[in-house]
């Protein structure tokens, strides 16, 4: 695994990964771009910045290299510079990346997509997935003439809008009023999300979700919520960021078979280039075009949505996932995944306190303390053992790069992590093994 011991006590160290978060700090808000990536997620001083990456491995500048997880935030899912997404990239680069008339690749790319997404009628192509899903929400009150927004309020992200920003602890600069406008429904529950419906009887422009996390939807809960969106006359919109080709090519909604009205893509369909989509019933994306008599809808107008090499990479990305089967692949890593923790795990008297949770696809981890409640301090001590055993994770989310061996190397370092765990229960305190604060939620008040 080529990890260096580097500290005078025999610990393991990343003095030049700590240099440079420095330095990051200093030039930028939070020392990075996303706050889930910022060094407040991982131990104190162990946070690594990366050099590259290749496949189901990456490097970080200390020289140091890892099984990763997660990565690019659930967006590389085909593993780093995958060689058709790259050939295809480097195909339009030639040609040019931005002009001032859409290119042909950009209908390519739309066909492309809905053949991927035959549950959507039209599509529009954007940066990020806080830009579509906001596009949207915008729709959904443009056509219902409603102020509401409802989301599901047991998922953790939607968008970096006020709309839904304003509802977290984050919530500073963002106007009452503004808030005031998005409630919440609890997820599964069917009945509670026609009261709420009722209670804001027609001022309920959408109901915004992801289809499905960390447990399946229960029988009938999504066809459920299409029938209440149907018969209270607001927008379905599913947010597809995670679930879009990691549940199945089509999605979620082509998995389960349940055709929301809007739904929104992103993360996996560049595998880690910027593209993200929205898409939907042709009458309601039409309002955002030039083909209807209505009043126009600003849906989205974004310089560099339509960048060649980008929509080149989303091609190649739904190329490989239904030619070589990719989101069987990834079921079947992270059930290999799942089964060696969870054994390792209850091998070292923790399979009650470190738990596996979510699809296959999909997984992430739970740390509980000695009375079985979430704690940051064994997450700290629980990733402090995986990065000095060569594992980047912050989540046991697969890429298909990953093989039979990084799963077992990953499956024994999670072993002797549960040693030290176990150690930390018995003494009813994992302060020893901290060496430092421990990790902390994205969405807090102070910093």
């Amino acid at each position: 695994m080529n990890i260096q011991v580097t500290d005078e006590s025999g610990e393991f160290a990343l003095p030049r990964s700590r240099a440079a978060n420095e330095r990051l700090h200093a030039v930028i808000p939070g020392g990075a771009h996303t706050y889930a990536k910022g060094d407040d997620q991982y131990p104190e001083n162990l946070a690594p910045v990366i050099s590259h990456g290749r496949g189901a491995h990456v490097w970080d500048i200390d020289g140091n290299r890892y099984v990763e997880y997660g990565s690019g935030l659930r967006s590389v899912s085909l593993g780093h510079a995958h060689p058709r997404v790259l050939e295809a990239v480097r195909r339009e680069l030639d040609r040019g990346s931005n002009f001032v008339r859409p290119s042909i690749v950009e209908v390519e790319a739309a066909e492309r997509f809905l053949a991927t997404v035959p549950t959507a009628e039209m599509v529009k192509f954007a940066k990020n997935g806080s830009d579509v899903t906001t596009a949207a929400v915008r729709l959904a009150r443009a056509v219902t003439g409603r102020p509401r927004v409802a989301v599901c309020g047991d998922h953790p992200f939607f968008s970096v809008d006020d709309w839904f920003i304003g509802t977290t602890p984050m919530s500073a600069g963002i106007p009452a009023a503004i808030t005031e406008l998005t409630v919440a429904f609890p997820y599964g529950d069917l009945a509670a999300t026609e009261e709420l419906l009722t209670r804001y009887q027609d001022e309920v422009a959408c109901l915004i979700l992801e289809p499905a996390g960390h447990t399946e939807p229960p029988p009938g809960y999504l066809a459920g919520l299409r029938e209440l969106a149907d018969r209270h006359g607001c927008v379905l919109i599913f947010d597809e960021m995670i679930t879009g080709f990691r549940w199945s090519e089509a999605g979620a909604q082509g998995l389960y078979g349940v055709v929301p009205d809007l739904s929104t893509f992103g993360k996996a369909l560049g595998n880690g280039f910027a593209v993200s989509a929205l898409a939907g019933r042709r009458d309601l994306m039409e309002r955002g075009g030039l083909r209807h008599s209505g009043d126009r809808v600003f849906l989205l107008s974004t310089t560099h949505g339509a960048e060649t090499h980008s929509l080149a990479a989303a091609m190649a990305v739904q190329t490989t996932y239904v030619e070589e089967g990719i989101t069987a692949r990834l079921h079947a890593l992270g059930e290999r995944l799942a089964a060696g923790v969870r054994e390792a795990a209850a091998g070292m008297g923790v399979g009650d306190h470190l738990v596996v949770r979510g699809r296959a696809s999909n997984l992430v981890f739970a740390t509980l303390d000695e009375n079985r409640q979430p704690s940051q301090r064994y997450r700290t001590l629980f990733l402090r053992q995986l990065l000095a055993g060569g594992v980047l994770a912050p989540s046991f989310v697969v890429s298909s790069a990953l093989d039979d061996a990084d799963i077992d190397r990953t499956v024994d370092v999670v072993a002797g992590a549960c040693a030290v765990y176990r150690k930390a229960l018995d003494a009813a305190d994992p302060t020893p093994w901290l060496a430092g604060r421990p990790v902390k939620p994205v969405f807090r008040r102070l910093a």
